[in-house]
C-alpha cells in the first residue's frame, strides 16, 4: 500500500515537473527570439514609419503599437483604432518569407464603419462586415516584390484571409478564418 502511494505521488510529481519544464523553455525562447519590426508607407497621407520594433523581449511594445495604429488609421476620418497584433505578425512573416526589407505600402488599414459604408456605396468589392472595421485587415503591396509572390507567401502561412486584387495592385490580409479569393 505504501509503495502504491509513493507511485502515485511520484507519477503526479513527475507530471507536474514535466509541465513546469515545458513552460520554462517557452518563456526563455520567447525572450531570446529575434525582434520583430515592420516599416510602412501610407500612400494616402505620405507618412512613413521605418523599422518599428513592435515586438521584443517576448512581448509587444505598446508605444510602437500606437505608432503603427496611427499610420494604419482611417485617414478619411482621422480615426485611430487598435490593430490586431497577429496581423502585424502575419505581415512580418510575409516580409520575412519574401526576404524583403522594403516598407509595406498601405492602401487601407483600419476603416471606421462610416468609411466602410461610404466605400461600399462606391464599390461592390467592399464587405459589409469588413475585418478592416475591427482592426484585423490591411490592403498592401510590397515594393520590389511581385504581387503574386506576396499573395503566395501569405497563402502559404494560412494565418487568415488573403485577397488578390491585381487590377488595383494590392493584396488584402486579415486575421479572420483562413480563406483565399
Amino acid at each position: 500500500m505504501f509503495s502504491a502511494r509513493i507511485g502515485r505521488r511520484a507519477f503526479i510529481g513527475s507530471h507536474l515537473a514535466a509541465l513546469a519544464c515545458m513552460a520554462l523553455p517557452v518563456s526563455v525562447s520567447a525572450r531570446q527570439a529575434p525582434e520583430r519590426s515592420l516599416s510602412f508607407f501610407n500612400l494616402h497621407t505620405g507618412e512613413k514609419l521605418e523599422n518599428a520594433v513592435y515586438w521584443a523581449e517576448g512581448r509587444y511594445n505598446d508605444s510602437v503599437m500606437r505608432e503603427i495604429e496611427h499610420i494604419l488609421r482611417d485617414f478619411r476620418r482621422d480615426e485611430v483604432a487598435p490593430i490586431d497584433p497577429l496581423l502585424l505578425d502575419q505581415l512580418f512573416a510575409v516580409r520575412s518569407t519574401l526576404e524583403s526589407s522594403s516598407p509595406f505600402n498601405i492602401i487601407s488599414g483600419y476603416r471606421s464603419p462610416e468609411t466602410n459604408k461610404m466605400l461600399r456605396q462606391q464599390s461592390s468589392g467592399v464587405a459589409k462586415r469588413s475585418y478592416h472595421t475591427i482592426g484585423q485587415a490591411v490592403d498592401v503591396r510590397l515594393p520590389g516584390r511581385d504581387l503574386r509572390a506576396l499573395r503566395q507567401a501569405a497563402c502559404r502561412l494560412k494565418k487568415g484571409g488573403v485577397g488578390y486584387y491585381p487590377k488595383s495592385d494590392f493584396v488584402h490580409l486579415d486575421t479572420g478564418p483562413v480563406r483565399v479569393w
